[in-house]
């Protein structure tokens, strides 16, 4: 199964509490007075999504509608409720209604537009993690309890170890017991070693180990997990700042790339996680987690049109790959439920 089948088909899994209110609103479109058939318009052959069951039904009698303020102001809805966030949708609203304001529009068209302009916010974001000459090369990972933080550690460290790259994965959550495990489970699986310490100790004295260790082993990267932070304790934050600050002690440049890892089903709430996370430790990229589990993966996109932050993954499962580098044009036909190319 490809990536993109399986983002499509896992992405709005669990939408059925937002898909009982779109289907009051697909009904009533289908009823607006400006609403048509078309009987010779093709059945589209996708899977609807969340979005695509709100814009209009599938098969052949597909409705046309005129695209009025009426229309606009359901659509500007239908994108808010997806968690793209006020800004990111009247935006959005108001790019699909240029050129095609006053027109009569079917679902397909509609979705195809909506699809084009998802992708043109999506694209500029869409880039892999940078690998640099630098050795070590220092991964710090950051995010609130339960993103998936120790998991898509484990899925990278093993990606990047069958791309040839010697990896080193330090276990900085050193009071959760179980995320230690974790990581020595993924360690194994990948060839991967993983440096660990006593369960309480201080994480920065282990990030400075690990760094020294991994410069005399001569690894292309270190990998170090943190425990899980919510952005409103003072004291976790700045124990992280303090992990920072030890690894500067050793390369000056480091850590070279810090991944926020981000649980798609905290929505709207994501936004305060990158503000916060992005003045303690430079956030420079973005993992985006269990978008299987949400009905509102449009958050992605206020992330991308508000902060332009690299997104370099996207994670659909807990299979190792089911984490896969962000593609924007593939996302956004799972987003609407579109077969259709962009």
């Amino acid at each position: 199964m490809s990536f993109f089948k399986k983002l499509r088909d896992k992405l709005f899994r669990s939408s059925d509490r937002i898909g009982e209110g779109l289907e009051a609103l697909v009904a009533d479109t289908a009823q607006h007075p400006a609403t048509e058939t078309s009987p010779e318009a093709a059945p589209s052959p996708a899977k609807p999504g969340l979005i695509g069951r709100i814009l209009g039904r599938t098969g052949t009698d597909e409705p046309r509608r005129l695209l009025d303020d009426a229309m606009l102001e359901s659509l500007e809805e239908v994108l808010i409720q997806a968690d793209m966030g006020v800004a990111t949708a009247t935006r959005v609203t108001a790019n699909i209604a240029e050129g095609r304001f006053g027109r009569r529009i079917s679902t397909s068209e509609l979705r195809e537009a909506l699809a084009t302009e998802i992708a043109r916010i999506m694209t500029p974001v869409a880039r892999p993690m940078p690998l640099y000459p630098q050795k070590p090369q220092v991964v710090l990972v950051v995010g609130v309890n339960g993103s998936g933080k120790t998991t898509t550690i484990g899925k990278l460290a093993s990606q990047f170890k069958a791309a040839g790259k010697t990896v080193v994965i330090a276990a900085g959550d050193t009071f959760r017991a179980a995320a230690v495990e974790q990581l020595q489970i993924w360690g194994a699986r990948a060839g991967v070693p993983v440096l660990s310490a006593p369960e309480g100790s201080d994480p920065a004295s282990l990030a400075f180990e690990a760094l020294t260790k991994a410069q005399a082993d001569g690894a292309d990267l270190l990998m170090i997990d943190t425990a899980g932070r919510l952005q409103n304790r003072a004291d976790l934050m700045e124990e992280l700042a303090k992990i920072v600050r030890v690894l500067r002690k050793i390369d000056p440049t480091a850590p070279h790339n810090t991944l926020l890892v981000l649980d798609a089903t905290t929505g709207q709430n994501a936004l305060s996680q990158v503000e916060v996370f992005s003045k303690i430790a430079d956030v420079t990229g973005l993992v985006m987690t269990k978008l299987d589990g949400t009905a509102k993966g449009g958050v992605l996109v206020a992330l991308a049109d508000r902060f332009g932050l690299p997104i370099h993954a996207i994670g659909v499962g807990e299979q190792i790959d089911d984490l896969a580098p962000f593609d924007p044009d593939d996302f956004a036909r799972a987003l609407v439920g579109s077969d259709a190319p962009i």
